[in-house]
C-alpha cells in the first residue's frame, strides 16, 4: 500500500487538537533529515508549571491491547478482523499490529474507502518516517553482511515469524467480504512495516505494559549520562515524559530517552537499526542449539521445552558467562535418569510430562537445580561446558568464512550506516566468542582433570 506523509508543523497541530501538552519542547527533524526527534523549544529553567514534566499524553491515546479492544467497540470491522484470528488479537503486539495495519490501509491512497473509523492515529501513522532501517526490510546483500553472526539466525527467525503471522491473517479473514476488496493490495511488505512501527516504537509503559506512546515515540535513544529523559505513567493514567533529575537543557538541545542501557548490540540492530557509536562491546548473545538427530529422545525433549533453543552468553565481571535451560535437556538421557511419559489430564485429555528419577519436573522446577543435588553433577556440567565450547567454536568458523566473501563485495555494498554497523556487530560478536572459547577450554580442562581424561575424550 502506498503511504501519505504529513509534516512535522502537522503533528504539532495534530497534538493540539488531540490534547498532548508539551512543556517548553517540540518535534522537529533528526540529523541529515532521517527521522524525527524531541528538541527543547526554551532553556529548562524557564519551563512552565512543573519543571521537570515535558510531555503528558492522554490516556486513551496510549495504543495498548486494551485500548484497541475499546476503538473496536466503535469500529466493527476492526472487531470483525481481532475477532477472526483469534488469540493472537488476545495479545498486545497482535492487537496493535491490526489496528495500525487498518489505520495505514485508511486513507493510505486518496479516494480509497476507508476501512477503519477515523481516529486520532488516523492520521498519527502519516508522521511515522517512512524510512525502514530494520533488517527485516534489509536486501539479499545487506543481509549476507550479517552472516556468522547471532543477527543471522535472530532475522531469519523473524521472517519466518512474520510470515506465518501474515499467512494466519490472510486465511482468518479470507471469508470477510470488506476484506477481499478494500485490502486486495495488502502484502507481506505491509505487515513487515506495521511490524516495524511496532517493534521500533513499543515501550513498556508503567502501569499498561507493551504499548506505543504518540508524540514520546519521536524521542531517540541515548544511554547513561546522556538520557535526558524517561517515561512513566501519572497518577490519572497518562502517559508522560519527564526531564531526569539533575539534568538540564537548552534551546535546541535533543530530549532523548533510552531504548535499555542493558540491551545488547544484536538486539539494538534487529529492533531499532542501529548500534550506538558509543558501545564499545556486545553485551551479549544468543545462539542457537538443536538435539542431537541421534538422541534417542530428541523430539519429547523438543516438545516439552518452554525456553529458547540455545544460550546467551553476555559479559561478566571480566569473564563470560551464560545462561539456558534448553542445554541442561542436551546434556542429560535416559541413563541418567531423565524419562518422559504420556499422561491422562483431569479433563481428559493427554499430555506429555518430562520425569527426573520418577518424579515430575513442572514449569516451577528449575532443572539446573535437580541436576546439581545429583552426585555426577560435575559429569552433566562438563557435558554442558563442552557443548558451548563446540557451538561457540562452529559460530567463530562461520564468522571467519564470511569475511572472505564480504571482503569481494562491490563497493557500493561497503557504503552507508548498514555496512559500518553491521561490521561493527562482527567484531564485537567476535571478541566476546573468543574470550567465551578460552573461559570454555579453561572450565572443561579443569572439569576434565577431576575425571582424569582429556578434552578429546568428553
Amino acid at each position: 500500500m502506498r503511504r501519505m506523509y504529513l509534516s512535522n508543523t502537522d503533528l504539532e497541530k495534530w497534538a493540539d487538537l488531540n490534547g498532548v501538552r508539551r512543556n517548553g519542547v517540540h518535534v522537529d527533524s533528526a540529523v541529515d533529515n532521517k527521522g524525527k526527534r524531541i528538541v527543547a523549544s526554551i532553556e529548562s529553567e524557564r519551563l512552565k508549571e512543573d519543571k521537570l514534566l515535558l510531555v503528558t499524553v492522554p490516556q486513551h491515546l496510549v495504543l495498548s491491547l486494551d485500548n484497541v479492544w475499546i476503538y473496536a467497540k466503535s469500529d466493527g470491522q476492526l472487531k470483525e478482523v481481532l475477532e477472526a484470528v483469534g488469540d493472537y488479537s488476545r495479545t498486545a503486539r497482535g492487537a496493535i499490529l491490526i489496528f495500525l495495519l487498518l489505520q495505514v490501509a485508511t486513507k493510505s491512497v486518496p479516494g480509497r474507502n476507508k476501512v477503519a473509523v477515523s481516529s486520532p492515529w488516523t492520521q498519527y501513522v502519516k508522521f511515522m518516517a517512512p524510512e525502514v532501517n530494520l533488517p527485516t526490510f534489509w536486501t539479499e546483500e545487506e543481509r549476507a553482511l550479517a552472516t556468522g553472526t547471532s543477527l543471522e539466525a535472530a532475522l531469519d527467525a523473524k521472517l519466518r515469524s512474520l510470515d506465518r503471522e501474515f499467512t494466519h491473517l490472510l486465511h482468518a479473514t479470507v471469508s470477510i467480504g470488506w476484506w477481499n476488496t478494500r485490502m486486495a493490495d495488502l502484502s507481506f511488505d505491509d505487515w513487515k512495516a506495521v511490524d516495524s512501527m511496532y517493534r521500533s516504537r513499543a515501550i513498556d509503559l508503567p502501569g499498561t505494559g507493551h504499548a506505543m506512546v504518540p508524540y514520546i515515540d519521536m524521542a531517540n535513544h541515548a544511554s547513561g549520562d546522556e538520557t535526558v529523559a524517561l517515561y512513566d505513567t501519572d497518577p490519572d493514567g497518562n502517559a508522560a515524559l519527564i526531564l531526569r533529575e539533575g539534568k538540564s537543557m537548552k534551546d535546541g538541545d535533543e530530549v532523548t530517552i533510552t531504548y535499555g542501557d542493558d540491551k545488547g548490540a544484536c538486539e539494538m540492530l534487529f529492533s531499532y537499526g542501529f548500534i550506538e557509536d558509543t558501545m564499545t562491546s556486545v553485551r551479549e548473545l544468543f545462539l542457537d542449539l538443536d538435539i542431537p538427530e541421534d538422541d534417542p529422545l530428541r523430539l519429547a525433549k523438543k516438545s516439552i521445552s518452554r525456553s529458547a533453543p540455545g544460550f546467551k552468553l553476555f559479559e561478566s565481571e571480566g569473564s563470560v558467562g551464560w545462561e539456558g535451560e534448553f542445554v541442561w535437556l542436551i546434556c542429560v538421557n535416559e541413563e541418567d535418569g531423565l524419562d518422559f511419559r504420556v499422561l491422562q489430564t483431569i479433563e481428559g485429555e493427554r499430555e506429555l510430562k518430562m520425569f527426573w528419577k520418577d518424579n515430575e519436573i513442572t514449569q516451577k522446577s528449575d532443572f539446573q537445580d535437580l541436576l546439581k543435588e545429583e552426585y555426577l553433577w560435575e559429569v552433566f556440567h562438563l557435558r554442558a561446558i563442552a557443548t558451548l565450547q563446540g557451538r561457540v567454536k562452529q559460530q567463530l568458523s562461520d564468522l571467519e568464512k564470511s569475511k572472505t566473501s564480504i571482503m569481494s563485495m562491490d563497493t557500493a555494498n561497503k557504503m552507508g550506516s548498514t555496512y559500518n554497523d553491521v561490521m561493527k556487530l562482527r567484531v564485537l560478536e567476535e571478541n566476546l566468542m573468543l574470550q567465551a572459547y578460552e573461559d570454555f577450554k579453561k572450565k572443561v580442562l579443569g572439569l576434565a582433570k577431576v575425571f582424569d581424561c582429556g578434552a578429546d575424550d568428553i
